[in-house]
């Protein structure tokens, strides 16, 4: 036991301390090279132009980490799609990209992951619904970080609170090999948040996000949610409770307004949210204790203290007070 401690903790510092390193180098070459994020007035309201390859630091720091400290050949086709994500989402932001391509290149990543066994195991679906689920449920994910990624720190904070949680539930079930993958990924973020908060000195890009997205859409995939629960698969939903919500009500008023779901606009909660007059601190903070509290719902769903019946009743007031955050306030 004393050996997988010192294990996570040598992954975690020098994952963290890397990236910590990496993050100033990477702002430096992205200014030299004009690989800057200026801002449009609409969705991109910062008031100079920022950096981008934030992404680019996690992702080295991820992968050196990975090769000192975990057995790669476990984890191949997990490596290689978000690879490929981050390759699509750095030459996004070299060169802006169509939807429709963005979309394929999402849809080789998923089919990685997938030829990879990285499926839902619950074994009351069928074998072909459960690959189907699972490359809806990628697709899905992976767009929800890239659309929240709209404010400084703020994907930052939902994916550091997403993956801890479920570095939580890995070392519940004793799986430190698990663990272990989520610390080397999650350390490199919670440094990168300390030059992404407000006013962030640097941005994750396209890069950054759809890698992080990829990550998350991935991973709960590795567990089996039915151990303790027949709707165990609820959890890793409940975590991702905010990007998902996100991506969701972006659709939904995309669609009212008769703008096609994959054009950028500016009606993002958080952008909602600045205009009603909050700092990017109280969004933060509000966020913060969003993801907290449906990531503990989710902890003690799966652990057995709430029932299926009390979870549905804490989502629904969860989703009203959503929707009245969002169209009513």
């Amino acid at each position: 036991m004393e050996h997988v401690v010192i294990r996570h903790i040598l992954s975690g510092l020098f994952s963290f301390t890397l990236a910590f390193c990496l993050i100033p180098l990477m702002s430096r070459l992205a200014k030299r090279w004009d690989i800057l994020d200026h801002p449009d007035g609409s969705i991109k309201i910062h008031k100079v132009a920022v950096p981008y390859l934030g992404g680019l630091a996690i992702y080295i720091s991820f992968i050196v980490s990975l090769i000192i400290f975990y057995p790669l050949k476990n984890i191949l086709w997990l490596i290689i799609g978000v690879s490929l994500l981050l390759i699509l989402g750095l030459l996004d932001d070299l060169k802006v990209f169509s939807p429709f391509k963005k979309f394929l290149g999402q849809l080789v990543a998923v089919a990685c992951f997938l030829k990879g066994g990285i499926t839902l195991k619950e074994s009351f679906f069928s074998t072909g619904f459960n690959t189907f689920a699972s490359g809806f449920w990628m697709l899905l994910v992976i767009n929800a970080f890239n659309l929240v990624d709209v404010m400084d720190g703020l994907s930052s904070i939902l994916s550091i609170t997403a993956s801890l949680s479920f570095f939580i539930i890995a070392l519940l079930l004793g799986n430190y090999s698990l663990s272990i993958l989520l610390l080397i990924f999650v350390a490199p973020i919670l440094a990168f948040f300390y030059f992404n908060k407000p006013p962030a000195k640097i941005y994750l890009g396209d890069s950054g996000a759809l890698f992080i997205g990829g990550f998350l859409a991935a991973i709960p995939l590795f567990f089996s949610w039915s151990i303790n629960a027949i709707y165990g698969f609820l959890v890793p939903i409940i975590i991702l409770g905010l990007p998902l919500l996100e991506v969701s009500t972006l659709i939904l008023i995309r669609t009212f307004k008769k703008i096609p779901f994959y054009q950028g606009s500016p009606h993002h909660y958080s952008i909602y949210l600045r205009s009603r007059g909050w700092s990017d601190v109280q969004v933060l903070v509000f966020s913060l204790v969003a993801s907290v509290f449906l990531s503990t719902v989710a902890i003690l769903f799966f652990l057995g203290t709430l029932s299926f019946k009390s979870i549905c009743i804490l989502a629904t007031f969860f989703l009203l007070f959503w929707l009245y955050l969002i169209f009513y306030l």
